[in-house]
């Protein structure tokens, strides 16, 4: 499916029609030899093609609430739709009540006349980057299929949606990295905003700190357009800004240990494109970066306040959990509020040597994820490997939640190769000026 401001120019010019892109959203959908039965947990197909046709009409006198209208998009199964349960990606939920109200998130797309085709399946209780959910199956990868690879979690059934045409969207959360991670290995694009930007109220929560909303699409302008609805502001993409000058900081401690060889290259490779294209490319030393590790040594912030909303739950009916995301889960417990509150602390005055590091730049660059996406059965199989391939898929994207900043995936992989993601990081606040940047990028990337 083509990007969401190329099928609204094609909406606009009647070269197509929402039925026709939502028929075709759903034919992909229940493809038998497609990824659809792993990808949505549930299909709102009489309900997308009904509104589909109230669309067109709608258009065909004139009103048309944003570029967004009549173009299918998924959600991820941690937003409240009303009428729908939000089973967060696990079996312990599926006996609650249906939502009654739309999540802010959602109502917000509607408004804008996005469609919804159906609900994706996540990692559960967003507890992962990896991918994996056993309960429902693993979507895999558009990339070397064959093979069967992760496609990135915890937001996995979005990113699919959008790789397969089942989706022009995926409205993804991003709490260490959820919607980034998935968009760089399926090749797309990703932004994960500043927290407080997007109302999280309908979302089921992990880290009530560090949770955002965001979307996976095919552009930095398809995610600009998103996020603009999704904040409530006028529904737009901001122009580019000259790429002539600008000030990237590319970071040296921590985000580059341990790179796969062809993450190395390729973040190399685009490094050289964009320097040449006349951004003014330079090393950037981050040495507080490494006491990440110390700080969050028991877990931090995301496994003490998961244990908070899971305890109760987890005393019930911990047998019907995922158990890589019950142990995880569970870590919590040996969390005291005195080791929070040292997290809390240490994290204010990483956020604020950030802030005086960044100052001189107009964006920061690193690699989204260290190694391209490895194959799913031995992840299935091996706790050890989960675990420590988990732990280097969320370290880089989980550093720019930690700093409460906001962030962008653009595909920076060259033709036939595997997925590769390029993360532009901006301070908290700074969302349209990165989205500026990163369509400046994004421009010199294709060319």
């Amino acid at each position: 499916m083509k990007p969401i401001m190329a099928l609204a120019a094609e909406l606009a010019a009647r070269k197509t029609s929402s039925q026709a892109l939502i028929e075709d959203a759903l034919t992909r959908i229940a493809a038998p030899a497609g990824e659809g039965v792993r990808v949505f947990l549930r299909t709102h197909r009489e309900s997308a093609l009904a509104e589909a046709k109230a669309s067109d009409e709608l258009r065909a006198h004139g009103i048309v609430p944003s570029p967004l209208a009549g173009i299918p998009v998924s959600v991820k199964d941690l937003f409240d739709v009303a009428g729908d349960i939000t089973r967060a990606g696990s079996k312990v939920l599926a006996d609650a009540a249906p939502a009654a109200s739309d999540a802010t998130a959602v109502r917000r797309l509607r408004q804008a006349g996005a469609i919804i085709v159906g609900r994706t399946n996540m990692v559960e209780f967003a507890f992962s980057g990896l991918g994996l959910n056993p309960h429902y199956g693993t979507p895999r990868n558009p990339w070397d299929r064959a093979t069967g690879r992760i496609p990135g979690g915890s937001s996995s059934g979005a990113a699919v949606s959008v790789a397969d045409g089942m989706a022009a969207m995926g409205l993804g959360s991003d709490t260490g990295g959820s919607v980034r991670i998935p968009a760089a290995l399926c090749g797309l694009t990703g932004f994960k905003p500043t927290a407080r930007r997007i109302a999280t109220d309908g979302t089921f929560p992990l880290s009530t700190t560090l949770d955002s909303i965001g979307p996976i699409a095919r552009s930095v302008a398809c995610c600009a357009l998103v996020d603009s609805i999704l904040a409530g502001v006028a529904a737009q993409v901001p122009p580019p800004l000259p790429l002539k000058g600008l000030r990237l900081g590319v970071v040296q401690d921590y985000v580059l240990d341990g790179l796969d060889s062809a993450v190395a290259a390729a973040f190399a490779a685009a490094l050289t494109r964009l320097s040449r294209a006349g951004a003014l490319v330079s090393e950037l030393r981050f040495e507080a970066l490494r006491r990440l590790p110390q700080i969050n040594h028991k877990g931090g912030l995301v496994v003490a306040e998961a244990y908070a909303l899971h305890r109760d739950l987890l005393a019930r009916r911990e047998a019907e959990y995922d158990p890589r995301v019950a142990s995880r889960t569970l870590r919590g417990a040996d969390i005291s509020a005195a080791d929070y509150i040292d997290v809390l602390t240490q994290r204010a005055a990483l956020i604020a040597e950030s802030a005086r590091i960044a100052a001189p730049f107009d964006a920061l660059l690193m690699p989204t994820v260290t190694m391209v996406a490895p194959a799913i059965a031995p992840l299935e199989t091996d706790d050890g490997l989960y675990g420590r391939t988990n732990l280097a898929m969320l370290r880089n994207p989980s550093v720019v939640n930690f700093l409460d900043g906001c962030a962008l995936t653009l595909p920076c992989q060259a033709p036939d190769t595997a997925p590769v993601g390029l993360m532009l990081v901006g301070q908290g606040g700074e969302d349209r000026r990165l989205l500026a940047v990163g369509l400046a990028l994004e421009a010199a990337l294709r060319a």
